[in-house]
């Protein structure tokens, strides 16, 4: 194998290839999973993003060899279960990505070694759990039941049991259900349905996502201020389930294909009707732009829902730049230390909250563009919150030098993680949305 040099060519993308026949042909990934850790252990460049690079290091390194063949190969999967699909070596540090023809795409191998775990039957029931989000918010919000689940989650006694009965660690901040979701009170209606803007052209559809529906509504209602404010009409996607990251993270293909049956209809025919399709959370809006394209590259809904999926600061730039988007902003944020997720990194369409938030008068923008380290339910779990933490030590301790008035990510999730390792901090934290919102005086 030889480098490939000279090439200015942009990273591309083959499709998953999940329904072809070699997929789940063990020995075939075992000896894919051997050829790449190869090349990964003559390069290392990946060392300082997760924990999954540094164990195949060490695996390696305390191997019989040296090398790759002196690693048992029952144990790759402590590799493969270390990685959560955050996509940043493959967007943002390795040099053999397609089209070099060493043809290194590790999330995906990844991606697929779970999936051959899961079909196997190795994943773990807490995994199972964990990854059903509609199913948890359905039952957790249940109106009585909503207060004590909260409460269990705030319990020590009730946290310990968790941690040693579920492997749910005792330590982990977890986010509350809501007690009224944001579907119970946000079906559209004047206030925010399609009317007669004069700053519009564009209209905009919002996908819910079971995090905002179940977990943190405001975050839905901050955004359809927003767009109400700036004329934009709007409707809300009358119906939805998970949009399936967290099954495509735990290796389960055929319930994405199922949560993809459900959504994709409803937003392709969206789509084709002018409509820009936003959601509030990073993962889902990355999992309409480039995981369900690449698992159904020929599926014609698919990339229609892909054309019109948008970031909604990603969005609101572009209308900024064509100088139809209100920028009499109210109130000044002071400090803010805003934190750059990775699944809005890997979209591709640079830094627009940041860029949006620097608009705002009086408002100083610190921006920390590295992993958290929790990602969805990985640093939720007991073998791994300790990794977690560590991996997000260098983030909360740059959130926290400028001193700010507010910390803020665009993944709720990885915001709460900050919050809870920066300790005790004056800063307010905030989503993007809500600093938006409290900046416009909404």
């Amino acid at each position: 194998m030889t480098m490939r040099e000279g090439s200015l060519e942009a990273p591309t993308r083959h499709p998953l290839g999940w329904q072809e026949p070699d997929f789940y042909n063990e020995p075939k990934v075992v000896a894919e999973l051997e050829r790449v850790f190869d090349i990964c252990h003559g390069c290392r460049r990946c060392v300082n993003l997760c924990t999954a690079f540094p164990h195949l290091f060490d695996l390696i390194d305390e191997g019989k060899t040296g090398e790759i063949d002196g690693v048992d190969k029952n144990r790759f999967i402590e590799v493969v279960d270390r990685c959560y699909l955050c996509d940043t070596c493959y967007m943002t540090k390795c040099p053999y990505v397609p089209p070099h023809p060493w043809n290194v795409d590790f999330p995906h191998l990844m991606l697929r070694a779970k999936a051959l775990k899961y079909k196997k039957g190795g994943t773990s029931t807490r995994d199972k759990l964990l990854s059903s989000t509609d199913a948890l918010g359905r039952l957790a919000t249940i109106p009585v039941v909503v207060q004590f689940v909260n409460a269990a989650n705030k319990a020590p006694l009730a946290r310990l049991a968790m941690d040693k009965v579920l492997g749910i660690h005792k330590d982990r901040v977890l986010p509350d259900y809501a007690a009224q979701k944001f579907r119970a009170y946000a079906t559209p209606d004047a206030s925010y349905a399609v009317r007669d803007g004069k700053l519009t052209p564009g209209k905009v559809a919002v996908f819910a996502t079971c995090y905002v529906n179940y977990n943190e509504p405001g975050l839905g209602h901050d955004l359809l201020k927003i767009l109400a404010h700036n004329e934009i009409p709007a409707v809300i996607v009358d119906k939805e389930a998970c949009c399936g990251m967290p099954k495509l993270e735990l290796g389960d293909l055929d319930a994405v294909a199922k949560l993809k049956d459900i959504n994709i209809p409803r937003l392709a025919r969206l789509a084709r009707q002018g409509y820009a399709i936003l959601t509030a959370i990073p993962s889902c809006t990355l999992m309409f732009k480039q995981e369900l394209p690449l698992m159904f590259p020929d599926d014609a809904d698919v990339k229609a829902v892909q054309a019109a999926m948008v970031d909604p600061f990603e969005y609101l730039i572009r209308r900024n730049k064509d100088g139809l988007l209100k920028t009499s902003f109210k109130n000044g944020l002071g400090k803010v230390a805003y934190h750059i997720p990775c699944h809005s990194r890997v979209q591709n369409v640079g830094q627009k909250t940041r860029e949006m938030l620097s608009l705002i008068p009086s408002t100083e923008v610190s921006t920390i563009e590295r992993c958290s380290g929790h990602d969805g339910t990985w640093g939720v779990k007991s073998e791994y919150f300790a990794q977690s933490m560590k991996i997000g030590r260098p983030v909360f301790k740059q959130m926290a030098a400028a001193d700010p008035d507010f910390i803020s990510s665009d993944c709720p999730i990885a915001g709460r993680h900050i919050q809870q390792g920066m300790g005790e901090s004056r800063a307010r934290k905030e989503h993007p949305l809500a600093l938006l919102r409290i900046a416009y005086g909404l």
